[in-house]
């Protein structure tokens, strides 16, 4: 049995005594691909929220490759390996898309500490980046401003600024989400070639992704997991069909 990547037993988050999650327990082993399906409002994203450090639970317990994170920092937990992605896309509109990638490359470099060497100085960050970009299809307008950019190719910035920290667990939270056909397609395949190295959580809405894409898929409802298990399970349980179409 393969190590666990991510594991959360008893997990709540409450937002003005209502529960956003509810006492969550999950386990996904080093190497899977899970996708998170689940309607609005389902918690999906506040419980990225809590692994990533960017809200804490208000009880339960988040452990990230055997190490308790459930009170550790942000950046802390970017140096165990977690990386992620958000709903919203959140990049420098102005900048280049090469310096959206070192920005990102910085958080982890014991070089952010040096106040004296300028980024645009600091080549190997630089490399870095370039090289990141050609991992997703992006090197050749690297100098380009985020602004000029396509919607699909903005996600697929934010997927190489996640990977730019070399993370063993990515979070991905929507990357589909908005895109047309061509774009869609674009972005499944940049998934594909991520390597089974990097444990990946996804959240999506669309079943036939989930389909495609997915180890096993867990179902949220109103913060809780109500369906959890292998692709084929998921799509046999009734509570799957309730919890989609309300009947």
């Amino acid at each position: 049995m393969n190590a666990l990547a991510l594991e959360i037993v008893g997990l709540n988050r409450y937002f003005g005594g209502l529960p956003a999650v509810n006492q969550v327990d999950l386990k996904v082993e080093a190497g899977e691909r899970r996708l998170l399906l689940g309607p609005n409002g389902a918690g999906k994203t506040t419980l990225f929220n809590l692994i990533s450090g960017d809200l804490r639970p208000s009880t339960g317990a988040i452990r990230v490759f055997g190490q308790d994170v459930t009170r550790t920092r942000t950046d802390q937990r970017t140096q165990l390996g977690v990386a992620r992605t958000y709903q919203i896309i959140t990049l420098f509109a102005k900048s280049t898309l090469a310096h959206n990638v070192a920005m990102s490359l910085m958080g982890l470099s014991q070089s952010r500490f040096d106040p004296f060497t300028s980024l645009h100085r600091r080549r190997a960050l630089w490399q870095k980046a370039h090289e990141t970009l050609a991992l997703v299809g992006l090197e050749s307008m690297a100098e380009r401003p985020v602004s000029e950019t396509s919607y699909g190719e903005r996600r697929r910035l934010e997927i190489a600024m996640a990977l730019a920290q070399e993370p063993r667990l990515l979070l991905l939270d929507e990357p589909l989400a908005g895109l047309s056909t061509d774009e869609r397609g674009d972005v499944q395949r940049l998934l594909e070639t991520i390597p089974r190295s990097v444990t990946i959580v996804m959240i999506e809405h669309d079943m036939d992704v989930a389909l495609a894409f997915a180890d096993r898929i867990t179902v949220m409802q109103r913060g809780a997991i109500v369906v959890e298990g292998t692709r084929a399970e998921v799509v046999a349980d009734p509570r799957t069909k309730e919890v989609y179409l309300g009947h």
